[in-house]
Formats: structure tokens, sequence, C-alpha cells
């Protein structure tokens, strides 16, 4: 059994590779809840969805939020009225989110995805990392935002000076789901939004520390692949480097992956972390996604 630790983009990516490299019912994946949050009178819950989407093979690949081919006659029709949505939000993708918000009512954020993910004929575990509402605040150059009012509103342009999130209680299938896995993965997601919450969890670090873990940077050459992971890690007071990603997870991780033009690091890193790997990182086709899975798959 193999458990992935995920945000909303470079895991979900990963998590096509390892589908077509191992069973889809041997994996598991957690998936932080940090953003969760209502939007337009429904819950939106950007990082489970979007493993849905993928894991279903509906994603957005353009931009790894919401559905392909899907339309956006509510949004414009909103948009006509004069409601400006912070969130661009799909008419099928909405159907899941109504879908999910009225699950709410009657389940636990678990069990909703569960649901879900039964639905949408997905063989691989989906779990959020709680059931608890997590709440992120930033504070920046430009005021204290919402995470999305920062990533969205404000193209992540200010600086920021402060991160604050609650940390919340892990749902009550996390601890048992790491300590029955074989191996823990923990994705090219940002660390302090993405893997952080998750990690930061009662008994969760405690609980890693006796399993084999494996991350894959979500850098080359010491700039993110994707979204504001150096300005978040500066803000926690990090480098926003490989080593600065190291000194984040040298209590949990055995093996850390970096991209070809990193080899400067290696010396350094294995000063850190046991074991550092070299290879072409970039999830950009599923002929590397399916290298990239098969390396570490083979820990």
């Amino acid at each position: 059994m193999i458990t992935v630790l995920s945000g909303g983009t470079g895991t979900p990516k990963l998590l096509q590779g390892l589908i077509k490299e191992t069973d889809p019912k041997d994996i598991n994946v957690i998936v932080n809840t940090l953003e969760n949050n209502y939007f337009s009178g429904v819950y939106v819950s950007a990082d489970i969805d979007t493993v849905l989407y993928t894991l279903s093979g509906l994603i957005n690949e353009e931009t790894w939020y919401g559905q392909k081919n899907d339309t956006f006659t509510t949004h414009n029709q909103l948009k006509k009225l004069g409601y400006e949505e912070i969130l661009k939000i799909g008419d099928k993708d909405r159907a899941l989110k109504i879908q999910k918000t009225e699950l709410l009512k009657k389940h636990t954020l678990t069990q909703a995805t569960d649901i879900q993910r039964k639905k949408l004929n997905i063989k691989s575990k989906v779990l959020p990392m709680s059931d608890e509402q997590s709440n992120i605040t930033i504070n920046t150059t430009d005021g204290l935002l919402t995470f999305h009012e920062y990533l969205i509103e404000k193209q992540t342009k200010p600086e920021i000076i402060e991160i604050k999130y609650n940390t919340v209680k892990p749902a009550p299938s996390i601890i048992k789901t790491i300590e029955n896995s074989t191996q823990i993965i923990i994705g090219p997601s940002n660390p302090i939004t993405s893997i952080l919450p998750i990690i930061s969890m009662k008994n969760v670090e405690k609980t890693l520390t006796k399993k084999h873990v494996t991350c894959i940077s979500p850098l080359k050459d010491d700039t993110p692949f994707s979204g504001p992971t150096a300005k978040f890690m500066k803000a926690k007071g990090y480098s926003p480097t490989n080593i600065g990603i190291a000194t984040i997870y040298k209590n949990i991780v055995d093996k850390y992956i970096i991209n070809n033009n990193d080899e400067k690091h290696k010396q350094i890193l294995e000063e850190i972390i046991p074991k550092v790997e070299i290879m072409d990182i970039e999830l950009n086709s599923i002929h590397n996604k399916q290298k990239i899975a098969k390396n570490v798959l083979n820990f």
C-alpha cells in the first residue's frame, strides 16, 4: 500500500504516472484541505477536486483546476447580473461542488469525498487530511488577505509578511492509513501551504518517521515549477531552495529526488537527507510521469 501526500497541482501530475505503474487500488492520497471554503454558495475543496478529476481522467490539464471541456454559462450569467466570482467555476465543476455542499449537511468531508470518488469510478482512496475547517490568512504589503484573494485577486504580487493557519485534527483514517502503508510519497507540491498542514497535524510527523518516505522536489534550479512556493517559504523563514525544502522535511524524508540541473546541491543535501537522487523531474509528459513514478516506487 502506497500513500501520497498531495496538494493540487504538482502531485496530481505525478499521480497520473503512479496509476500506470502500480495498481490504483493500492494507492491512498491524503489531500491538503487548508484552502477549503465556501464560494458563490458552494463548498470548494480545490485540491481534493483536482485529485478526483485527475484520477478519473476529467482534469483540465491546461489549468489543473476544474474539468476539461467545461462550459461557463452560470459564471458568465452571474457576471452579467453584476456578481463577480472570485473563482471561475465551470458548470460541470459547479455540479460536483453543489453535490458536495449538500452531502456535507449530513456527512463529514471524508464521507462526502468517498461518495464522490465512487461516483467517479476511482479505485484509489482519496482522503481529506481533516474533517475540520482549516483557516489561512496571509499578511501582505497590501494588507491581510485570504488565500484566494492573494492567489487570484492579487495574482501573488504583494510581498508576504506572515502566513498564519490553524492546526486541525487529522481525519479518523489518516494515522491508520499511514501506519498500514509500505511507502509514503511526498509529491512536488508547495511545502508550506500543501504539505506542512498535513504533517503538522497531531501524530502525523511521528508516524511518518517510522515509514520510508520519498519526496520529489517542486523546484528546478531553485525555481518552482508552479505557484508562489518561493514567497511562501521566505515568509516562513526558509531558504526558497532545495536546501530549504530538505530542512523542512529532514525529520521524515529518507530519499529526496531533485532535478538534473540541481546537482550542485547534492553534497549539501546529503548532509540533511540520507539519500539524494538526480533525474529529470519535469512532469511535462506521460512518459516522464511514468519514469519518475517508477523511480519512486523502486525505493
